[in-house]
């Protein structure tokens, strides 16, 4: 639907709306099933080299399992994140260079799970955070995101920065959205006193327009991810509908955020990103 298409880390994406890595997209007939039924990205579930069995959110089948589901479906036109965990530095670049080599867009590092957080702590300081994803960002080609934990204990706007620095392009966020907030979808406001509403819209802000940001979480329906994007993310990912509905959630999300576009008179979701308005 050109109306819901995007640019993300300067990828065109035919779609803002995707799978958040873990849900539908571990096993490989559940990743050709995500990519017969929507036409938007694919991000794999995290791995690291040699595959988990626990805990069950990282259960994966390590890297070579996905790079050779990217060498695939990457010719066939299909953009795709890879996900990336470990438990050293060095596992972490090694999977990354890993998946970069076989094609895929996006390369998310997930440094938001506990996993990685226990065993790398890559927020302990900017130091350290600078240090891993510095030494990435040297080894591979792709455009570079990075998961932040929904609990930060640094300031965005410090974090942002150091992003723009090193060139990571995308930063995934927590749409945690106040669950009493009231968005007038026609004018894109909410009532009250300007106020940062999300992670999602802190990030949003803090970058200034050279960071894009993806919204994960609470993303059920076309409306959720239309408020989304309004507080600042060019795309959205999916996990507890797909979870519940399997593959056809992301076409059905994707076709009610087309027609609210279409319902408010915009050409495209580029028009409403970051437009949240405050009448207070």
């Amino acid at each position: 639907m050109e109306r819901t298409s995007i640019r993300l880390g300067g990828v065109e994406l035919t779609s803002t709306v995707m799978n958040a890595s873990g849900p539908h997209s571990a096993e490989k007939g559940e990743i050709y099933e995500l990519s017969a039924r929507h036409n938007g990205a694919i991000v794999f579930k995290s791995c690291n080299i040699a595959g988990l069995e626990a805990p069950d959110n990282l259960k994966n089948r390590g890297v070579e399992h996905f790079a050779a589901i990217a060498r695939d479906l990457v010719p066939r036109g299909k953009a795709i994140i890879g996900s990336v965990v470990g438990n050293t530095d060095e596992e972490i670049i090694k999977v990354a260079v890993a998946l970069d080599h076989a094609g895929v867009k996006i390369l998310e590092l997930n440094l938001a799970d506990d996993y990685v957080q226990n065993s790398v702590a890559p927020f302990a300081s900017f130091d350290r955070l600078k240090a891993l994803i510095g030494r990435v960002r040297e080894e591979v080609g792709a455009v570079l995101a990075v998961k932040v934990p929904p609990k930060l204990t640094m300031e965005p706007r410090a974090v942002a920065d150091l992003f723009k620095l090193l060139r990571v392009a995308i930063a995934v966020c927590a749409n945690d959205l106040p669950k009493d907030l009231e968005v007038e979808i026609k004018t894109g406001s909410v009532k009250g006193a300007k106020r940062t509403l999300s992670q999602v819209h802190a990030f949003a802000q803090a970058g200034e327009g050279l960071l894009d940001i993806v919204a994960v979480g609470g993303i059920n329906g076309g409306r959720d991810a239309y408020v989304a994007h309004l507080t600042g993310a060019k795309a959205v990912q999916v996990g507890s509908a797909l979870i519940k509905e399997g593959a056809g959630a992301l076409g059905r999300i994707d076709r009610e955020l087309d027609a609210l576009l279409a319902e408010n008179g915009k050409g495209s979701v580029s028009e409403i990103v970051g437009q949240i308005r405050f009448a207070g």
